[in-house]
């Protein structure tokens, strides 16, 4: 099992409430960075420790540098939440945070789509292949 998998697992709850809560309150249809500002501020007021925009070392073939990774939230260092409001969430938008998950070594993703009338119709959760064994 993975290390952070409980951890991640337990925050699930939590994160998907406050993005209910943004979402009760801004409503659907807005800019991906509102949602993503909105969300960091209920973290806040729930104290939840959280990161956006994280730093992360990429390898390839013997050779690394640090890259600024454009995922949306970790939270608490074991989950990573990707804002959305799009028509309908894709393919590449779940590989994408997949990508993410690999490079950070985080077992859980939230995938929130803020475009949509009831916003747990929006919410997809994703594991590290593995993860939970």
């Amino acid at each position: 099992m993975h290390p952070k998998f409980i951890k991640a697992s337990s925050l699930t709850e939590t994160v998907i409430g406050s993005a209910i809560e943004v979402h009760r309150d801004k409503g659907p249809g807005l800019i991906e960075s509102i949602y993503e500002w909105c969300l960091c501020r209920e973290f806040d007021l729930r104290d939840i420790r959280h990161t956006t925009q994280k730093y992360v070392k990429i390898e390839y073939k013997g050779f690394s540098r640090e890259e600024n990774l454009r995922c949306d939230v970790l939270v608490e260092d074991a989950l990573l939440v990707e804002a959305k409001c799009v028509d309908k969430v894709l393919a590449i938008h779940k590989a994408q945070l997949l990508s993410y998950m690999r490079l950070l070594d985080i077992p859980v993703g939230l995938l929130i789509n803020f475009k949509v009338g009831k916003l747990i119709d929006g919410v997809h959760r994703l594991m590290l292949p593995g993860a939970d064994r």
